[in-house]
């Protein structure tokens, strides 16, 4: 049985007075959403102290955006899988396209992470996607198949989560089709042995489109960057019809 999963990726947002001030709001907004839909907020790290203390008797999961691939060492700021489990944390999220882009993340360091994230007690969210130039050039696919093929090494599929999100989607209010990330998220299950991962859509996720979203047969859950800031409109996502 593939599980539902709504996350919200805050991204460098919400000091701790803004974040506790989101959780007030938000959590009376979702009181009524099916129970077998997971909520996760994944936040900074300076946010997950005062976010875990606040979701102590609540539905919402809390979940980090990075995490190391060792346990201890010199590396200056890396949080690991450890660090995070202490703080209640259950998700991390791993190979955002940001962190590929502007911090040097390959599929090399991204299977370490989910190596690490998983002997750490933690469920990675693995992201895969394309850019803009690869869609054109008719290489999507490829693109993302390599991305898995190499990320997944030794990966236990039972405690994984993955996310497509193309690349020329995020940020950028362009959303693709509903249809075609129906498509693209039925070829990357079709390539894993367990058919039951949750499989992610993300990409300009937003209250006027998830339904349209949610009602695609391969699409099992979001990854909502710029919509989750605001309580109303993650409340909206989550609520989803």
């Amino acid at each position: 049985m593939r599980k539902v999963i709504l996350a919200g990726n805050w991204k460098m947002y919400k000091t701790q007075g803004e974040a506790a001030e989101f959780l007030m709001e938000f959590g009376s907004q979702i009181d009524d959403a099916p129970e077998t839909r997971e909520v996760v907020l994944c936040v900074p790290f300076t946010d997950l102290d005062i976010v875990n203390k606040s979701l102590h008797g609540s539905r919402i999961r809390l979940g980090a955006q990075n995490v190391h691939w060792e346990n201890c060492g010199a590396f200056t700021g890396e949080i690991s899988a450890n660090m995070l489990t202490e703080m209640g944390v259950r998700y991390a999220i791993v190979g955002h396209s940001e962190r590929r882009q502007y911090f040097g993340e390959t599929d090399e360091t991204v299977n370490l992470r989910l190596k690490a994230a998983q002997r750490g007690g933690l469920i990675p969210i693995l992201c895969v996607g394309e850019t803009k130039q690869q869609r054109d050039a008719g290489a999507a696919e490829k693109t993302i198949f390599a991305q898995m093929d190499l990320g997944l090494q030794g990966i236990d599929l039972d405690r994984l989560v993955i996310a497509y999100e193309p690349i020329w989607a995020i940020g950028t209010g362009e959303t693709c089709e509903a249809s075609e990330a129906n498509r693209i998220v039925g070829l990357i299950r079709s390539r894993l042995t367990n058919r039951n991962v949750t499989i992610q859509y993300g990409g300009s996720v937003k209250p006027s489109n998830i339904d349209e979203i949610m009602a695609q047969p391969e699409i099992d859950g979001v990854l909502v960057g710029g919509a989750s800031l605001e309580a109303s409109d993650f409340a909206r996502i989550v609520n989803y019809k």
